[in-house]
């Protein structure tokens, strides 16, 4: 067991891209657990946090799952004592993408809403408390946060993207209603609008042709770290990123 002298960042959804990039931006300030449902997504990521210097565990957890979270909280509490507070709290699970007539769509919806807003409420359940802790006993310097990844789709529902636009509105309105419940308790939540193409593997060859035009998930972390120190007298609630070029 490791005896904590500082919080723990906890980041779920801790695949390639964004969930990686945000794991390595905190874990330059505390140690950090990462949770994805495949293993093999989390153990290349500790050991690269590790080599630079940091603490990171990685632990599979399927977030939709309410047994899944009593095993997992059961395995952070194990790993780091029963003093565990939590600094940051980083939801980035990825919802289901399709585009499809809304007449001819099958069970996209709920699929969806499982893995976001289902997700994302079981994980701010977990988490909660822990970083309500954190504001009480303030061993970091900055305010506990809770941080949503949103997309444009939380503000507008395109034609054909009933189910996802659904989960993603959904999980707006849950960090606004969390924001205004415990950001009087000293936590900070926030909602961040990703709106273009992020920089992955998976996303190569897709407009190559002019330079800038996806969202490096570099910055998307840094700027998750701006809301992460941000001071109590000016909380940033929502913010949207999105390349120069973006159409909106």
């Amino acid at each position: 067991m490791t005896s904590l002298t500082k919080p723990i960042a906890i980041i779920a959804g801790a695949g390639p891209g964004t969930g990686a990039s945000v794991a390595r931006r905190f874990a330059k300030t505390y140690p950090v657990v990462l949770l994805a449902r495949t293993p093999a997504n989390l153990d290349p990521l500790v050991k690269k946090i590790e080599q630079d210097g940091g603490s990171a565990v990685g632990i599979p957890a399927d977030v939709t799952n309410p047994e899944s979270w009593t095993s997992t909280m059961d395995q952070i509490k194990k790993q780091f004592g029963s003093d565990l507070t939590v600094a940051a709290a980083i939801v980035n699970v990825a919802s289901k993408f399709s585009r499809s007539s809304f007449l001819e769509s099958g069970t996209e919806f709920l699929d969806s809403l499982e893995s976001t807003a289902r997700g994302g409420s079981h994980f701010a359940k977990a988490v909660l408390p822990f970083l309500l802790q954190e504001a009480k006993n303030r061993r970091g310097q900055y305010s506990p946060t809770l941080i949503f990844t949103g997309a444009t789709a939380a503000l507008k529902g395109g034609s054909g993207l009933g189910s996802f636009a659904m989960s993603k509105f959904a999980i707006r309105a849950l960090s606004q209603s969390l924001a205004r419940e415990f950001g009087p308790q000293g936590v900070h939540v926030a909602h961040a609008i990703i709106d273009g193409i992020i920089a992955t593997e998976q996303t190569k060859g897709f407009k190559e042709e002019q330079p800038d035009s996806k969202i490096d998930p570099n910055w998307i972390a840094e700027s998750y770290w701006f809301l992460h120190t941000q001071p109590r007298s000016a909380f940033t609630q929502e913010l949207d990123l999105r390349p120069y070029n973006e159409s909106w």
